[in-house]
């Protein structure tokens, strides 16, 4: 049918450049572009996300698919030609964690969306074939929740020790494109494609009417960025990490999610070593460890003679020694607080706002919305956290109806039997350390 994607000839091109990057892995790649097609182009737009915000020119997805074949096809006229020209990024600023900061969001036009989509489809073929087994964030087939699992099975193997937590200041902003250059040159020297990634790093942000163009950085939200995230920290990191291993004298990992990551060692030697080279090996590639967030911490299970353990953060949760129902030391995940906050500042908030909506309309959200953080944060040990997430969303949408009007409709009693005809659903645990997929 016109129109649709070759599913099966797009997934054979990106065999042939996964089997061609194996068998060449030292080789930069200078032919990539002659596979991205129309065929190509019509499977980067499926994959792209339909309900985005838009971007500078505020055109979106219905308004693209419109005249979706005509677009397309210019789109790869321009993209090959070299005459694409990417506009800038509009950049919003969303809540970070709890108190007034914000992080920064560049927003593609929807038309940048898919071109970036396409390249990246490309990019993955070959450095899925590079990338570390210690990287999980923004690949295919990895996840958060993987990045997790290894994370205990690798801590629990050790029996615990010494973690170093690392925050990274302002990784997208502070990222150097000429470094990131010479990191592609490795392996990626396809003229096309290197042309469209330096007019993405070239093309500047809008902010307020104002258009700037940064030194440094990518925009952190292009469809692009977590891929070429992922090559900056995989030589600066990843590559760097697994070259030290055989020098240590115990056992180590290092679990990365994009720019999240910790490190773990057996041998509290090795652990103080590296502790102390990384700042100068991040600062060599223009980045810096944040110096109150980065610490290294001692994390072992409890024991005679032994101080208390410290916990520590990644993806969410703080990761902590605890007992198991048969009375054993193992380590034990419950939400962040500052993530616990924040999603109950968000329930509140649309609480407030949708107060006067009809309830079973207010109920089918609030479903939504804790099915939502059940499917994340429903992980062994964590029903606590869960509970009270449950018990305060069933407080805030109690106060808010009650705000509908002057007298207030609910108290605890009649709430109760209110909730009985609008259930809300329990928490249940989604992720088992026990139940492997």
């Amino acid at each position: 049918m016109k129109g649709t994607p070759r599913l099966d000839s797009v997934s054979t091109k990106c065999q042939r450049i996964a089997e061609l990057a194996r068998q060449m892995p030292q080789t930069a790649l200078t032919s990539l572009s002659h596979h991205i097609d129309l065929d190509w182009l019509r499977e980067a737009y499926r994959r792209t996300r339909k309900d985005g915000a838009t971007g500078v020119d505020g055109q979106t997805a219905k308004d693209y698919e419109a005249n979706l074949e005509a677009n397309l096809q210019s789109l790869l006229n321009r993209a090959k030609s070299g005459t694409y020209l990417a506009p800038p990024v509009r950049r919003v600023h969303i809540p970070k964690g709890t108190g007034n900061q914000t992080r920064p969001i560049g927003i593609p036009t929807f038309e940048d969306k898919v071109l970036q989509r396409a390249v990246t489809m490309a990019l993955e073929a070959v450095y899925e074939q590079d990338f570390k087994d210690s990287s999980y964030g923004f690949r295919p087939g990895r996840s958060a929740h993987q990045a997790l699992q290894a994370l205990w099975d690798q801590a629990m193997a050790m029996g615990g020790g010494w973690v170093v937590e690392v925050d990274i200041q302002k990784f997208f902003d502070s990222l150097d494109p000429g470094r990131l250059r010479e990191m592609l040159d490795r392996r990626i020297r396809d003229g096309v494609i290197r042309r469209l990634i330096d007019k993405w790093l070239k093309a500047g942000v809008m902010e307020d009417g104002e258009l700037r163009h940064p030194e440094l950085g990518t925009p952190q939200g292009g469809v692009i960025s977590p891929l070429l995230a992922n090559v900056y920290l995989h030589h600066v990191l990843d590559v760097w990490f697994q070259e030290a291993q055989p020098h240590l004298q115990g056992r180590a990992f290092l679990i990365r999610y994009a720019d999240d990551f910790v490190m773990g060692f057996s041998n509290e030697q090795d652990a103080r070593t590296l502790y102390a080279l990384l700042p100068k090996r991040f600062e060599e590639f223009g980045l810096k460890l944040h110096p109150d967030k980065t610490r290294l911490i001692r994390f072992r299970p409890p024991g005679p003679n032994r101080p208390d353990p410290e916990s520590f953060d990644l993806l969410g949760f703080t990761h902590h020694w605890g007992r198991s129902l048969k009375g054993r030391w193992i380590i034990q995940r419950q939400t962040a607080a500052s993530r616990l906050t924040r999603a109950l500042q968000r329930v509140w908030e649309w609480c407030r706002r949708h107060r006067h909506d009809p309830v079973p309309q207010q109920c089918r959200a609030l479903v939504q919305k804790l099915n939502g953080h059940y499917g994340y944060y429903g992980v062994t040990g964590n029903k606590r956290s869960l509970d009270t997430f449950l018990h305060q969303v069933q407080r805030t949408w109690r106060y808010w109806l009650n705000k509908r009007s002057q007298k207030p409709t609910f108290n605890w009693e009649a709430f109760g039997q209110f909730l009985k005809r609008h259930r809300l659903p329990t928490p249940i645990v989604v992720h088992s350390i026990y139940r492997r997929t």
